[in-house]
């Protein structure tokens, strides 16, 4: 029975049980949460060891890295030590997207050592496999893509990004209209170049219902994912990509009833006064199913610094009722991120989720903060490190930027502001005095 199934008939799971624990909230309201669809919690009956994770309304922002090996890089160890470090930095999800060496061996062994949900994109691997057997993705076959969805999904795979609204009549939207960077979804490129080649319509939407069957065999959720989101901000928001959208709405709902998880993926590159508005179109079209943004990036300009433009989009998104953010890292359209570009693109992500969670009233959120300030204010460096979202970082520049025994630090010196107001409102017995 899938989570979705359990809840509607009355049953709180263990992963239910986990996450209200995690999220600080009753069992009870997870549970309502999942039977409406507006919850998910992604756990394939075949992970084992997974560390149940949920995501949507009332959680708190949750982060994905993104991981995998390509044809110019296919290492294993590489990707292995991604995904400590992404661990590490606090990410609650991780996608396996290799299309290079063994894809089958890769996410296997990211599965585990993976105690937290892996999500995959199916079609990679059917059309990378298809073009080492036949030469050319366009031959890939019906039965190549549902073939690499049963073995993922019998591997533990938790949840699939499938690109079920590109269809016939969405990339005719797209030819009509025009757009300057045309599609930047690789999963989203594969299936395009497949039905225009083919003369068919996508097989993921004309066979949603076997789809269906296996994530319904497996408790596998599906992420649906956005095959047109804009590549820049001059696309954003144009017909090809609202029309996806509405597709996506209807198979969130033909998803509920077969008793399937069904979250939906969202732009992109966005302009800031079009984050907001984004985010309420796919509430309204999506039933409320849980939102999962890369970024959304609001400039173009920013080569080496995307995770910051990405947590600008991702903070106002989350703000707005987006659940689930996905990584951008620094390396971000130049190229597979490092180990560092990987850890970076995490903290960056969690700080934009952790911002909205605030003014979201996410428990425990506002508490977080008020424990920094107290520690700021009694110069607790200790605690302050404790508290930091990356401690490693935060006692590093500490050490290496203050002498040793300094109480303040070599910002002010001997005018700490923290020491002359407490001293002189009567909170530090001790202090410096203003001569």
């Amino acid at each position: 029975m899938t989570q979705i199934l359990a809840a509607r008939a009355g049953e709180i799971t263990m992963q239910m049980k986990r996450v209200a624990e995690k999220e600080m909230l009753d069992p009870e309201i997870i549970r309502a949460g999942v039977a409406a669809g507006t919850i998910v919690i992604p756990a394939n009956k075949n992970h084992g060891g997974l560390e149940p994770c949920g995501i949507g309304k009332s959680l708190r922002t949750k982060v994905n890295a993104n991981l995998g090996t390509s044809t110019a890089v296919p290492d294993l160890a590489g990707e292995l030590e991604k995904l400590k470090v992404a661990l590490a930095a606090g990410t609650d999800t991780v996608m396996d997207l290799s299309t290079g060496g063994n894809v089958d061996a890769t996410r296997r062994e990211i599965l585990a050592q993976s105690p937290v949900p892996l999500g995959t994109v199916p079609v990679y691997q059917a059309a990378v496999e298809a073009k080492d057997r036949r030469g050319s993705i366009v031959v890939m076959t019906v039965e190549d893509i549902f073939s690499v969805i049963e073995k993922q999904a019998a591997d533990g795979v938790d949840f699939i990004t499938v690109h079920c609204g590109v269809t016939l009549e969405t990339i005719g939207r797209l030819k009509q209209q025009g757009r300057v960077a045309d599609i930047v979804s690789r999963g989203g490129s594969f299936l395009t170049g497949w039905m225009l080649h083919n003369q068919r319509e996508n097989p993921l939407f004309e066979y949603f219902d076997r789809l269906l069957e296996i994530c319904l065999r497996y408790d596998v959720a599906l992420s649906l994912g956005d095959g047109l989101r804009p590549g820049c901000l001059a696309d954003a928001s144009d017909r090809a990509q609202i029309q996806e959208l509405l597709i996506l709405g209807e198979l969130v709902e033909r998803s509920r009833a077969a008793g399937v998880q069904a979250m939906v993926e969202g732009p992109g590159h966005l302009p800031l006064d079009q984050v907001v508005p984004n985010v309420r179109i796919q509430k309204t079209l999506c039933k409320e199913a849980p939102f999962y943004v890369l970024g959304p990036l609001v400039t173009d300009v920013a080569p080496g610094y995307d995770h910051i433009t990405a947590a600008i989009g991702g903070a106002l998104a989350a703000m707005a009722g987006a659940d689930f953010l996905c990584y951008v890292t620094p390396s971000e359209h130049l190229g597979l991120p490092s180990v560092e570009d990987v850890r970076e693109g995490v903290i960056a992500c969690r700080l934009a989720g952790h911002a909205a969670d605030i003014v979201k009233n996410i428990p425990g959120a506002k508490e977080w903060d008020l424990s920094m300030a107290r520690a700021r204010k009694e110069l607790d460096w200790e605690s302050q490190m404790a508290l930091a979202i990356d401690p490693e970082k935060a006692r590093r520049y500490r050490q290496e930027r203050n002498p040793a025994g300094i109480e303040a630090c070599t910002m002010c010196g001997d005018f700490c502001a923290m020491k002359l107001v407490g001293h002189y409102l009567g909170k530090k017995p001790d202090g410096c005095e203003i001569d």
